[in-house]
């Protein structure tokens, strides 16, 4: 009886353990871009961007986007991201109707954290 107890809370351990995620493609993408000297926009709120980023982001929330579109460069490669990729989306669009083309959606900080620990 001890070895099917054993047994069946190995099985529900395993079924139910939390496995590493695997660094998604928009995340490597965006540290490949980063590396050759992409511009690194974070869209989240300023409270997000103080409990955490990346060295060298920029801090343009997407609901104020549009006041911070002329510090931008449309000649830069511009690689966005936020919690989970959802505002960069809204960026991006915006983005596009002020004639930018060289964007990339990396996706969120903890998809791009975990990128970069695949590749060490």
């Amino acid at each position: 009886m001890k070895k099917i107890i054993a047994l069946v809370v190995s099985f529900f351990a395993a079924l139910f353990s939390i496995q590493p995620a695997m660094a998604s493609e928009r995340a490597m993408q965006g540290w490949k871009l980063i590396e050759e000297g992409a511009v690194i926009v974070d869209v989240r709120t300023p409270a997000e961007f103080a409990q955490g980023h990346l060295e060298h982001a920029l801090n343009y929330p997407v609901q104020e986007l549009d006041q911070h579109v002329a510090k931008l460069n449309k000649d830069d490669m511009i690689v966005l991201y936020c919690r989970s990729g959802a505002r960069v989306e809204r960026a991006i669009q915006f983005l596009q109707s002020q004639g930018f083309t060289k964007l990339h959606n990396a996706g969120g900080l903890a998809e791009l954290e975990q990128a970069v620990k695949a590749t060490q």
